[in-house]
C-alpha cells in the first residue's frame, strides 16, 4: 500500500524511524499515541518501549518547553494530523 501522499504522512514516517532507531522525538511519541491504530493499519509500531510509558504526556512535555502557552495548540495540531493520516490510511486499505 502507497501511503506517500496521506495527510499527516511525513509525521509517521519519521516517528516510525526514529522509534526503530531508539530515538524519542516528537514524532516518535505521536506514533506511540498512534500506536494501536496503526498496528491495525499494519504498520510495525512497537507495543512496548522502555522509556516511552505515557507518551500523550511526554509529547505535551517536549512541547510545553518548545513553545511554552502555545503547547496546547501545538499538541491539537499534532493529533490532529495523526488523526487525518489513520482515516485516510484506512480507506486507502479498503
Amino acid at each position: 500500500m502507497d501511503y506517500s501522499d496521506l495527510p499527516g504522512r511525513e509525521l509517521v514516517s519519521v516517528g516510525l524511524d526514529d522509534l526503530a532507531a531508539g530515538r524519542e522525538s516528537d514524532e516518535a511519541l505521536l506514533v506511540r499515541i498512534g500506536g494501536p491504530r496503526l498496528r491495525g493499519l499494519g504498520f510495525a509500531v512497537p507495543e512496548e518501549l522502555p522509556g516511552l510509558d505515557f507518551p500523550e504526556h511526554r509529547l505535551y512535555e517536549a512541547l510545553a518547553l518548545k513553545w511554552g502557552d502555545g503547547a496546547h495548540s501545538q499538541y491539537n495540531t499534532l493529533v490532529r494530523r495523526l488523526v487525518s493520516f489513520e482515516r485516510a490510511a484506512d480507506r486507502c486499505a479498503k
